[in-house]
């Protein structure tokens, strides 16, 4: 029998990350996977012959480049596919409104909607940039262990020094205001144009189940934008193969380091012997021991299946059931015979303009009134819908000359009040289908095959409590030291021995790898 230093539970992305930089520094890993594939959630499928999809997370990712760097992803099959623009929102009225990387391109862009937002919309750049590169660098740390901060945790903030520092005092005093600000708020003060600050405020409610008015959205923006890499709020482009290509590298990198990966191997419980983990038990039985163990599975399973919840104290058991999930949103995938025309597009203009993300958005009251909804246990009859067609850079995902379109309908809420997801499956499919043919008329005339994935088929097919696809919401009071319970955010877990490295942990999710390096760069302090 192999002898193992660590095993990891779950080979999704976080999970190939810790597996790779552990191998890497020498640890003899294992992980177990229970799908028969590598990826979690961020895998590609096909859905329909011919056609293949990002089925769950998609674009580009906000994988960090210094984890691409680290383990030699571009030689081991990983493209990036960039995409400029960077969001193309149409409108109700027939116009329309670009995000470019170009700050000018796109001020020239505002001023048909906004000659005062032109002006303003370089200095809005150039300050959230700044503030984003410090949300960025706590992304990157290990967070403190408050209430009781030691020289230790001091020292894993100095890396913020130098963006504080670049910041100035006045633009810190801007970051500690904005981090708890609802977006609506912070874009009022800078925006006149509700067209304008319905598609920035997009990119703040797209993964969250709240809406741009609730405190806290400007932080989740600011997240998006300090990881998105195109230097604006949101990432753009594709991963050339789909989604599942990425996670196909980084397990080619954690394999040629050393590290082993079994799929079709489901943890049915985690051991734990004289108080500390000490293996795992397989669904058949197999019993494979290890003194560390780290968990890619969202902390409510880890903690309350993984692990017997007598085992650990009552406050713990207590934090893990406080942790808030909700999740909200759809992901309909078509197969489509042409690409779609935009109403607001000439045709010319659709495949330069819909190469980057697509939202349907039109204002931040249209997005508060979609996620109202929730709050009652509806989905929203008129959802903003964030939309992707893929083969626009990357054709070979679909038959010569047609099309795939993913889309993430917004919000769609876990529980509905009443019926279920099954009883309304067809209705919710009709709503968001009947949004989008507003913008684009013909669009059912061009589908050849449809894929639904209710919040309900999300979590059963992708192990995501609630659906929630970060392991828990990313807000303000489950972020830093209180992610994802106070007193274990360093990625120890209260049990000796075992650590956390999926989306749960901090920073949180977006296919970022960063709670899997922040994990494997503990687990190596400790092991010294």
């Amino acid at each position: 029998m192999a002898n193992y230093d660590i095993l990891i539970v779950g080979a999704g992305h976080n999970g190939l990350v810790a597996a790779a930089y552990l191998a890497k520094a020498g640890q003899r890993v294992l992980v177990l996977e229970k799908q028969p594939g590598v990826g979690g959630a961020a895998v590609s499928e096909e859905l329909s012959p011919g056609y293949h999809f990002s089925t769950c997370a998609d674009g580009t990712g906000y994988l960090a480049p210094e984890i691409q760097k680290d383990l030699g992803l571009a030689g081991r099959g990983l493209s990036i596919l960039p995409a400029d623009p960077v969001v193309f929102a149409p409108l109700p009225d027939g116009n329309h409104l670009t995000f470019w990387r170009d700050t000018a391109r796109t001020a020239g862009e505002i001023e048909r909607l906004s000659k005062r937002d032109a002006e303003r919309y370089p200095a809005f750049v150039e300050l959230m940039g700044r503030v984003a590169t410090v949300v960025g660098g706590i992304a990157r740390i290990t967070p403190p262990d408050l209430p009781d901060v030691g020289l230790g945790d001091l020292r894993a903030m100095l890396p913020l020094a130098g963006p504080l520092r670049g910041l100035g005092r006045k633009h810190v005093s801007d970051l500690l205001r904005i981090l708890p600000m609802p977006v609506a708020d912070l874009l009022d003060e800078y925006f006149e144009s509700d067209a304008l600050k319905g598609a920035i405020a997009a990119s703040a409610v797209r993964d969250i189940t709240w809406g741009p008015q609730e405190a806290g959205t400007a932080y989740t923006f600011l997240y998006n934008w300090a990881l998105a890499g195109t230097g604006l709020f949101r990432s753009a482009g594709v991963v050339k193969g789909g989604m599942g290509a990425l996670t196909k590298s980084l397990a080619a990198a954690a394999s040629a380091l050393g590290a082993e990966i079994r799929t079709d191997a489901a943890v049915e419980r985690i051991l734990v012997e004289a108080g500390r983990a000490a293996g795992v038990l397989l669904a058949g039985g197999e019993r494979i021991e290890a003194p560390l163990l780290v968990s890619n599975a969202d902390p409510r399973s880890t903690f309350l299946e993984l692990l017997d919840p007598t085992l650990q104290s009552a406050r713990t058991v207590q934090h893990v059931r406080n942790i808030k999930y909700r999740g909200s949103a759809a992901r309909i995938h078509l197969a489509l015979s042409e690409l779609p025309e935009f109403t607001s597009l000439a045709a010319n203009e659709a495949p330069s303009r819909l190469c980057g993300a697509i939202q349907i958005a039109p204002s931040l009251t249209y997005l508060q009134r979609a996620y109202d909804c929730v709050k009652y246990g509806e989905f929203s009859p008129r959802p903003y819908l964030d939309l992707s067609i893929p083969t626009l850079l990357d054709p070979g995902l679909a038959p010569d000359g047609h099309h795939i379109l993913s889309i993430t309908a917004k919000y769609a809420p876990y529980s509905l009040r009443d019926g279920d997801w099954e009883t309304r499956r067809e209705a919710f499919v009709k709503t968001v289908l009947d949004t989008l043919a507003e913008y684009a008329p013909k669009i059912r005339d061009l589908v050849v095959h449809q894929h639904v994935f209710t919040p309900i088929d999300l979590e059963e097919r992708f192990s995501l409590p609630e659906a929630n696809p970060h392991h828990g919401e990313m807000t303000l009071d489950q972020f830093l030291h209180m992610r994802p319970i106070p007193g274990h955010a360093r990625y120890r877990a209260p049990l000796p021995g075992l650590y956390l490295c999926g989306a749960g942990a901090h920073p949180g999710g977006n296919v970022t790898g960063l709670p899997g390096r922040n994990a494997a760069r503990e687990i190596l302090a400790d092991k010294r």
